[in-house]
């Protein structure tokens, strides 16, 4: 993608318990404790090079303050400045070291209601495999042992005008899309800032909502071992290993202590700037969200933070 903006960076979310959570996401999904400051926890992955991905802020309600995404330089962000204040959205400063690690930002809403932020600056500490010889992985992981943090999932009302947003003002492509059968109303949309499926997804609901973190895992074994991490410590499941047929990948669905929805997800294929969109239709979701099944459960759709 020539838009400046290099990947998906970090989400932070609310949580109810913050030593319970801190818990869960080191001990279950085996993120990295980096760092802390009054009122968060910062994360990161083995294999992510930068300080965090993840940060966990004590709040009254769960769900997500914000998803934020690095973009590569200071120019692209002052261009990507100028188009979201031209779409309409207001724009707020982050100051440098606001949070830890962190050089300054860029804040907005969403037409859905979430907040974004855009950045360039954050400290990069590396990997313990380093990056001179490296091996495959360090040892001592712990837990579910993602490579890093993959993607997000959003609800909101309007995803014609989200999906605008994403592709007419940061660049993004839409690699699918799920259509009600008349063709007329949008009710999944699935956006990619490199080549993945996905960096960022939006289904229909009520605004404002979040519906998962996706966390990457290597291969099929990996989300069958992290079904048997959960049951081991006793983490609410909703979705046993099975696969999507949207975006081809392998995923077990979980729940954090404070209950916002986690994915292991693996595979899943690569979508290149000049590959058409896939279009799924309203009648055929149940075989495109859980390929196996053919069908959605009902938490699936009600259980956002």
């Amino acid at each position: 993608m020539d838009n400046g903006i290099v990947r998906i960076g970090r989400l932070e979310l609310r949580v109810m318990d913050l030593e319970q959570s801190v818990n869960y996401y080191t001990e279950v999904i085996g993120l990295e404790e980096m760092g802390r400051d009054a009122e968060r926890v910062y994360l990161k992955a083995w294999d992510e090079f930068d300080h965090h991905s993840i940060v966990l802020q004590q709040a009254d309600s769960p769900g997500m303050d914000h998803v934020a995404f690095k973009v590569k330089d200071v120019h692209a962000l002052e261009k990507l400045e100028k188009k979201i204040e031209t779409f309409g959205c207001t724009l707020t400063r982050v100051s440098r070291g606001t949070r830890l690690a962190e050089g300054e930002a860029v804040r907005f809403e969403l037409p859905t209601g979430h907040f974004v932020e855009l950045y360039t600056e954050i400290e990069l500490v590396g990997t313990k495999t380093g990056n001179l010889n490296p091996a495959p992985w360090p040892d001592n992981l712990r837990g579910i042992a993602p490579h890093r943090l993959d993607h997000a999932l959003l609800t909101g009302n309007d995803l014609e005008t989200a999906t605008r947003f994403f592709t007419e003002v940061l660049g993004f492509k839409q690699t699918e899309q799920i259509l009600t059968v008349d063709g007329e109303v949008m009710i999944g949309s699935f956006l990619s800032t490199t080549n993945k499926a996905h960096d960022l997804a939006f289904v229909k609901g009520p605004d404002k909502k979040f519906h998962h973190a996706g966390f990457y895992v290597d291969n099929w074994y990996e989300v069958l071992k992290a079904a048997d991490i959960l049951s081991k410590n006793k983490v609410t499941v909703e979705v046993t290993p099975t696969r999507h047929g949207i975006t081809r990948g392998q995923t077990i669905y979980f729940y954090d202590p404070s209950g916002n929805r986690n994915e292991a997800f693996a595979s899943g294929y690569l979508s290149y700037c000049d590959f058409p969109t896939i279009t799924w239709t309203e009648d055929q979701i149940g075989t495109g969200i859980f390929y196996h099944r053919r069908e959605l459960i009902e938490s699936f759709t009600k259980a956002l933070t």
